[in-house]
């Protein structure tokens, strides 16, 4: 699955305001451009969606039967 068949696929199950699938969304399209950027680049985007995704925190506590 490429990240415009990713995104589609977000937006027909009504997910866009689902964070983790977002990330998920930014790490496919980094690894779609990842042979035309610097290593360095890559690295540091990376990094940036790392940060993003354990920014989360564990927000599914107490209603994993809802987003899982």
């Amino acid at each position: 699955m490429n990240s415009i068949e990713l995104a589609k696929y977000l937006e027909s199950t009504n997910s866009i305001a689902k964070p983790w699938l977002l990330v998920q969304l930014r790490l496919k399209k980094l690894q779609e451009r990842q042979a035309s950027i610097s290593e360095d680049a890559y690295a540091n985007e990376l990094a940036d969606i790392h940060e993003d995704l354990m920014n989360l925190g564990e927000w599914w506590r107490g209603i994993e039967n809802q987003v899982f």
